[in-house]
């Protein structure tokens, strides 16, 4: 567990790393807005760093003494930050190189979770020259096309015939070379924050679009968000210990978020690891916290805490 912290001033200075290079940059820069405004209100000595390749700089004259990590996508949830801020020796949240890296690509976190026996859909690898009828053969209609090492569901795509699966796959090629196909689980959409080793309450996601892709979750004012998600006690506390278990699978630490699909038998399926969830108005984890007593700003002092699990 994590040291726990009485006063603003024993965080020190705090560069707030946000922005970067990846395909999530805007989120991030709202994401990391979000939670610098609340680090100050709470009386930390916080600071914004846009993180480009001038970061070590940046983070060098700032004489900082710690780093809460809003960088979402490749450069901040794949290990490359994190092995930059190891090696300068600055403490920094959320999970470590490894659970990084494990946890952003998605075809290597279903790998991991087949292999401790945790249920997960169906999957292929794809690239230009895969079979899609013998794809289709193995996954059935509809199936969902995604780039392994994106979030925020850029590139995805859901396949509903065979014609249109080709296009899918090109789409998702422009983002990632690596790019998995999903069979498709009918069902409710869950997620699961995980804060410190404990879960937060479960949320369900409800959007008229085919499914959860970039629209519904920052542009769309007809996406609900369920929080109580529904569930009754046992189900959502069953959901609860198998976003643990995924957690912990992947050696994630600090904080993060597990999705879920729940299919017409009531059957959970995890979808992917978010080692570095997103902190704007839209985002799930202050929602989960708020249900559990936590502010924004409780949250992400508490979030902050974590970058001393290797200290204290």
């Amino acid at each position: 567990m994590t040291h726990r912290i009485d006063s603003a001033s024993e965080f020190g200075r705090v560069a707030v790393l946000m922005g970067g290079r990846s395909a999530e940059r805007e989120i991030s820069l709202i994401s990391g807005k979000a939670v610098l405004a609340g680090l100050q209100r709470k009386g930390i000595d916080a600071y914004s760093v846009d993180v480009s390749f001038d970061v070590c700089h940046k983070l060098a004259s700032g004489q900082f003494d710690r780093a809460f990590v809003v960088l979402h996508g490749r450069g901040g949830e794949d290990g490359e930050i994190q092995g930059f801020l190891q090696a300068i020796n600055m403490p920094y949240t959320g999970s470590g190189v490894t659970a990084s890296v494990l946890s952003m690509n998605k075809r290597i976190s279903k790998q991991n979770w087949q292999q401790q026996g945790l249920p997960t859909a169906k999957y292929g690898k794809v690239d230009a020259n895969t079979d899609t009828k013998q794809l289709i053969d193995e996954l059935g209609l509809p199936l969902i096309l995604k780039p392994v090492n994106e979030g925020s569901s850029i590139g995805m795509s859901k396949v509903n015939d065979a014609e249109s699966l080709a296009g899918a796959i090109e789409l998702a090629l422009k983002y990632d070379s690596d790019v998995i196909a999903e069979q498709w689980i009918q069902g409710e959409e869950y997620t699961v924050a995980v804060l410190d080793g404990e879960p937060l309450p479960a949320i369900r996601l409800k959007t008229p679009r085919e499914f959860y892709d970039y629209e519904a979750k920052y542009q769309s004012n007809s996406t609900e968000y369920l929080c109580p998600c529904g569930l009754d006690e046992a189900s959502e506390q069953q959901m609860q210990q198998l976003a643990l278990q995924a957690f912990d699978s992947l050696g994630m630490t600090g904080w993060g978020r597990i999705d879920f699909m729940r299919d017409d038998v009531g059957e959970f399926y995890l979808l992917e690891a978010n080692s570095v969830p997103g902190m704007t108005d839209h985002s799930l984890v202050p929602m989960a916290a708020r249900e559990a007593g936590l502010d924004f700003d409780a949250l992400v002092w508490r979030i902050l805490e974590t970058s001393f699990r290797e200290e204290g």
